[in-house]
């Protein structure tokens, strides 16, 4: 089981990597790009957890780096429990029809090891949901955000609500080469 998930985490990163080294859309020119850097997997980062729904689905508006904002729904609530204490955080949908999960979260390791701006998680049905309806919430996932590597990207900032008070040692560190600058140029 474990080396198998393992096995599946790292398949999912060497993917990753292979897309932002060759992909024609990756946001890093392929003769820039540094690589990919990750935590070990760690399987105390994954949790299967019920989804607390909220009774009143607020909207949410989200800033984004380019100062402009996006908004999302606040869809519900995991639960968990990390260092010692049980944590809350947040689930986001982009809007009612879409039924995936965006997760972002910040936590004590943004700006030394982690991108200093915090990273994301995204919930698939078909991927992170279980048969009794609990989801999979797996740090070992967490990615930066496109901006980590290319400053024109536009990309929404973590609410408060899902700022963790520890050290989350697991998922993609910061990026190891330096972010492109976006053009001047129109």
């Amino acid at each position: 089981m474990d080396s198998n998930y393992t096995r599946r985490l790292e398949t999912q990163r060497q993917k990753r990597e292979e897309y932002f080294a060759e992909h024609p859309q990756s946001p890093v020119p392929s003769e820039q790009f540094a690589g990919l850097e990750y935590y070990p997997v760690d399987r105390a980062y994954r949790f299967e957890l019920e989804l607390r729904g909220h009774e009143d689905i607020e909207t949410l508006t989200v800033e984004t780096t380019a100062g402009g904002s996006q908004e999302y729904l606040r869809w519900g609530e995991f639960r968990f429990e990390l260092g010692g204490e049980t944590r809350s955080i947040q689930a986001y949908r982009a809007d009612a029809d879409d039924d995936r999960l965006w997760v972002p979260f910040r936590d004590d390791t943004n700006d030394e090891e982690t991108y200093g701006a915090g990273r994301y998680l995204d919930l698939e049905p078909d991927s992170h949901q279980l048969a009794d309806g609990r989801w999979v919430l797996d740090f070992n996932e967490g990615y930066n955000p496109t901006c980590a590597y290319n400053q024109a990207y536009e990309c929404p900032l973590i609410p408060m609500e899902n700022w963790l008070e520890l050290r989350v040692e697991a998922g993609e560190k910061a990026y190891p080469g330096d972010p492109v600058e976006p053009s001047h140029h129109h």
